[in-house]
């Protein structure tokens, strides 16, 4: 975590020392404004790992005589064969249209196919044929 924080530091600081240059050069509020705050998000999540990385374990990633194997193991569940993550971002980007064009009737359309589609990611392995039995 010490080098996830170190690099959104890094990123904050430039973000804000770039912000400075920006509003002194063009005098334009809308550029700097953007900068100042993706350097306020920016060091908000460095914030967040540096608190995070003084509270855990150091990992194999942030220690200089760790082996690769330390590293080895299970990162966790990732579905092989899944469709719902496909049908995610075309409701996405159903929302999207319909906000950027301000149809009212397409944002309820959007709403509900989000709706269906996050749930069915959410309980794809709960129910039907890829149920896991315990």
């Amino acid at each position: 975590m010490k080098v996830e924080s170190l690099i959104f530091a890094v990123i904050a600081v430039f973000c804000v020392v770039a912000a400075a240059v920006y509003g002194i050069w063009s005098h334009e509020p809308i550029g700097t404004t953007a900068l100042v705050l993706s350097g306020g998000l920016t060091g908000l999540i460095g914030g967040f790992f540096w608190f995070v990385s003084r509270r855990i374990d150091a990992r194999p990633e942030d220690r200089k005589d760790a082996d690769i194997a330390e590293g080895a193991g299970e990162l966790g569940f990732f579905s092989p064969g899944s469709y719902w993550p496909f049908a995610i971002a075309l409701s996405a980007g159903l929302m999207g249209l319909a906000l950027a064009f301000w149809f009212v009737w397409l944002v309820v359309i959007a709403v509900v196919a989000l709706l269906i589609t996050v749930g069915g990611l959410l309980f794809e392995y709960y129910v039907g044929q890829n149920a896991i039995q315990s």
